[in-house]
């Protein structure tokens, strides 16, 4: 698997975005999605689970059934890919190579059971966690949303608990950010991208024009 994920992923090194559901990591990546387009691309994921309201295939998720999801992965299409609530997510290579086609740095949204399996590949991302200030605090944002049955709500709370554990052990994650206040946190977000940038601006220097992430200044500069 090291070898064909090796092969598959060449090119700026990924950034690996993950927390509980309601930590606020979707609106995160459409504010710098919206801000930074040039340089970030999102690796669209499958899922077998149905669409909530407002999403679209193919932009928030990849929607498949079982079958073609397990077949895709029995074929070893799939970089990482974990169930919860009896629902199939995964990432395949051809989402992430087609964020690197566009010679875009590819940010990877994946729970803690695909960063388990992402961590025994050579992919090498930049791992960030997003974690909420509190499990009230959660508990009262995954209600607000009136998405989930109170069966799902209480799987989604039980796995927050174990995510929050897990982004506490050492070396798992390269940056934590409590999502407390938005503009905060995103601020946050755009620092800790600093480093995988700098990899992007080396292997583009060779070109004649590499466009530059600048977190701390909220400017797009080329060169």
């Amino acid at each position: 698997m090291r070898d064909s994920t090796t092969k598959a992923m060449a090119g700026p090194r990924p950034v690996v975005l993950s927390g509980p559901s309601g930590a606020g990591k979707s609106t995160l990546l459409k504010k710098l999605m919206k801000e930074y387009d040039s340089i970030f691309g999102f690796s669209v994921s499958h899922t077998t689970r149905n669409p909530r309201p407002g999403e679209e295939n193919g932009k928030d998720y990849h929607y498949v059934t079982r079958e073609t999801m397990q077949a895709g992965i029995d074929n070893g299409e799939f970089i990482e890919n974990a169930v919860f609530s009896g629902n199939m997510y995964g990432t395949s290579k051809a989402a992430v190579q087609d964020v690197q086609a566009k010679n875009l740095i590819c940010i990877l949204d994946i729970d803690m059971q695909g960063v388990r399996n992402i961590k025994t590949t050579d992919l090498n991302p930049i791992y960030i966690s997003i974690q909420p200030p509190s499990m009230e605090v959660l508990e009262k944002r995954l209600r607000e949303r009136k998405t989930e049955s109170e069966e799902n709500l209480q799987k989604r709370l039980n796995a927050a608990k174990v995510d929050m554990q897990f982004s506490k052990e050492p070396g798992v994650f390269d940056a934590i950010i409590v999502n407390d206040n938005l503009e905060e946190a995103y601020g946050q977000l755009k620092n800790a991208l600093l480093e995988v940038s700098d990899h992007y601006n080396t292997a583009s220097a060779s070109s004649n024009t590499s466009t530059r992430f600048h977190p701390c200044t909220h400017q797009m500069k080329t060169f």
